[in-house]
């Protein structure tokens, strides 16, 4: 990592937490129910890092940057409601 963050303090500690994660396994990327100002982009367990880019590309779209209406509908927070 020094190679690429040459300014990078020395030392550190390891350090393992929980990874969030939805009982069916699948994240929640969807608008509030009720206030579609609301978006929520959760859930993605271990594969949060892997993720990231498709959830980032589905959020911009529900926040209106590019295609309108995107289909979320299975991350879809209503399905545990």
């Amino acid at each position: 990592m020094r190679r690429y963050v040459p300014s990078l303090p020395e030392g550190g500690k390891e350090w393992m937490g929980r990874r969030p994660s939805t009982p069916d396994s699948l994240p929640v990327i969807s608008t509030h129910p009720g206030d579609e100002r609301i978006i929520y982009a959760f859930g993605h367990g271990h594969l949060g890092l892997t993720l990231s880019a498709v959830t980032a590309r589905l959020v911009a779209e529900l926040a209106g940057e590019g295609p309108a209406n995107p289909d979320v509908a299975p991350f879809s927070i209503g399905r545990f409601q």
